[in-house]
């Protein structure tokens, strides 16, 4: 696990100074060494957190006709496979490294070795010959990659943007189209950052540059589509998806180092954790688990602990703890993203970090597997279509709350427009009504769904939902948390549930496999149905829950404060609206606690960055 940077532009001077700087502001991707190389066109660099191959893995690595040569960020779990090929095919190798694989990979098959890839990267390819320039991202977005763009030039890439601080006439400005739709997601979805200029190389995407004549192409070369098989069998298919899912964490324990689990008290991480010990045999592995104090999971994740004989870990962080490494966290970001759960995943990596180098964890089984209630939101929504709609308007246009009132909200919207105000928290993030009364700023544009919605076809509602999901929230706000956060502490996080084997397997499967009688991950839960504790089995989506709403009161004057005198917010919103907003959550008459969390990020990102 690394962090890479390059300067891609020949005119820049001092192109040794440029890298070193750029790669300095990522040294807590990668603290155990660096690497470079510098030549007229380019300077590359990389700072690295040696996972496998520890004597001989240092980068660049070059080709035997040293014309090629490569950085690497990432794990390719299936590298010793395709080394065999590679033998075969007379490839000589002088590390054990899975980046040398890569590099005779492309050797060997170009463009087209990226499908043959299990793993998560962002890697460069640079041709010393033809001055041409190759860097690809993983196909879920599990690493991340900015580059920044000058005179509609692109002259440089990180994983991380907080590099182009150190870039030749970067200067930090704002853009507000990534602070209105930052309002509305939580996140940031767009291609462009909260940075002028600079943007994200999307998922599953590679660009290749030819520094010479100045040709650049960005071009996507895998993307997740739903083939749906309604004749498969039951039982077969959850053989398959349990051998599938073992086979997954069996190749993303692969390590020269320690290596441990992040454990909730959840299905997901349960799984994982349970076919670790099981691999590891008497050794016990290393779990964590974060708690709150008036808010946890402690209980749940000690007794699958209990049952596995894990050498478990349990760290509580009370509010004071918490708002105090919020500036860390916001710097370690990049971009805001107001999820509160994000800081637990700081925590636990902080803590983890103590002892192993590598923790595997449970993100995107939800999204591919259905977890989320909100996808058995349709089933429950054709029942209520026999109400009148002026009923159901006369009924969410009434100026006090009662209960199933944001539920009928729901079933009087489109399901493409319940991705604004963030879906999962009903009405706690702003709508975009309520931005465009509060915005001062300049113009922006909101991100539509529908094109999304139109490449879903005819999937049901739930599963368009499940792609949507895929395709923005994932790698929006669920992969990104958890690679900065961990990042942030020198520690590599690892996602079987996204092996491209298992989501090969979970695009196929039919609605009646995801949702059963109400309950979610229907064919999951029977797949391991003898391998995990009951109870676990059975047990309601958590995931690290946080208690901002009972944080936040008056005695939180010091991040109202953070807010109202920000320089951004005060230009930019309608100052008097949000202060109605803090006085309304603290006079108990709403809970505003996620509203206000969203703007603390956004002021403490500008304070960091901007101002």
């Amino acid at each position: 696990m690394c962090g890479i940077a390059g300067v891609i532009e020949p005119s820049i001077k001092n192109k040794e100074k440029v890298i070193e700087a750029m790669v300095s502001r990522i040294i807590h991707r990668g603290p155990d060494e660096d690497g470079f190389y510098v030549d007229k066109n380019v300077g590359l660099g990389m700072r690295r957190l040696s996972i496998i191959d520890l004597s001989t893995g240092h980068q660049p690595i070059t080709s035997e006709d040293e014309k090629l040569l490569i950085f690497f960020n990432g794990e390719i779990y299936n590298y010793l496979e395709l080394k065999k090929d590679l033998l075969n095919k007379k490839y000589n190798f002088k590390t054990d490294s899975d980046t040398e694989v890569i590099l005779h990979m492309y050797e060997e098959y170009g463009e087209n070795m990226l499908q043959m890839l299990r793993g998560m990267f962002t890697f460069c390819i640079y041709n010393t010959e033809t001055k041409e320039v190759f860097v690809a991202r993983d196909f879920f977005g599990i690493k991340p990659l900015y580059y920044l763009v000058q005179n509609e030039k692109i002259v440089a890439f990180s994983s991380e943007a907080k590099s182009f601080l150190s870039f030749p006439k970067f200067k930090p400005e704002v853009n507000d189209s990534a602070v209105m739709n930052y309002l509305s997601f939580q996140y940031n979805p767009l291609v462009e950052s909260f940075f002028k200029d600079v943007y994200k190389l999307p998922p599953a995407h590679f660009m290749r540059i030819n520094l010479e004549s100045g040709q650049t192409e960005i071009k996507k070369y895998w993307s997740f589509d739903f083939k749906q098989n309604r004749e498969l069998d039951e039982k077969k298919t959850k053989i398959d998806l349990l051998y599938t899912i073992k086979d997954s964490v069996r190749h993303h324990m692969i390590a020269d180092v320690p290596v441990g689990a992040f454990l909730s008290g959840g299905i997901d991480s349960s799984i994982i954790t349970t076919l670790m010990q099981e691999i590891r045999g008497d050794k016990k592995i290393k779990t964590f688990t974060v708690g709150f104090n008036t808010l946890t999971e402690a209980t749940e994740a000690k007794e699958t602990s209990d049952v596995l004989g894990t050498d478990h870990n349990e760290i509580t962080v009370g509010p004071e703890e918490y708002f105090s490494v919020l500036g860390k966290a916001v710097y370690h970001f990049d971009e805001p993203v107001a999820d509160p759960s994000a800081i637990g995943i700081y925590f636990l990596a902080r803590e983890a970090a103590k002892s192993v180098k590598v923790v595997l964890s449970g993100e995107g089984s939800d999204e591919l597997f259905g977890g989320y209630n909100i996808y058995t939101t349709p089933f429950a929504s054709n029942k209520m279509l026999w109400l009148p709609k002026p009923i159901i308007d006369f009924a969410i246009k009434l100026p006090f709350n009662f209960f199933g009132k944001n539920y009928l909200k729901r079933v009087s919207q489109k399901i493409e427009d319940w991705y604004f105000g963030q879906k999962y928290f009903s009405d706690s993030i702003f709508d975009r009504s309520e931005i465009k009364k509060i915005w001062k700023g300049g113009e922006g544009e909101f991100l539509s769904m529908s094109p999304l919605y139109k490449k879903a076809g005819r999937l049901s509602d739930s599963t368009k939902m499940q792609y949507i999901d895929i395709n923005t929230w994932l790698v929006g706000d669920i992969l990104a948390k958890a690679d900065k956060m961990t990042m942030a502490h020198s520690l590599e996080l690892r996602v079987p549930f996204l092996d491209i084997k298992v989501a090969e397997l979970a695009r196929t499967l039919p609605d009646r496999f995801k949702w059963h009688n109400g309950a979610t991950k229907y064919l999951l839960r029977e797949a391991f149905s003898r391998v995990i504790p009951e109870s676990t089995r059975n047990r309601r989506k958590l995931g690290f829950p946080t208690p901002i709403r009972d944080w936040m009161t008056g005695e939180s004057i010091g991040i109202y404060n953070s807010i109202l005198n920000n320089d951004y917010i005060k230009k930019n919103l309608d100052i008097e609206y949000i202060k109605k907003l803090i006085e309304d959550h603290n006079d108990g008459k709403k809970d505003n606690s996620r509203k206000i969390y969203t703007l603390l990020m956004l002021a403490l990102w500008y304070d960091t960055f901007i101002k």
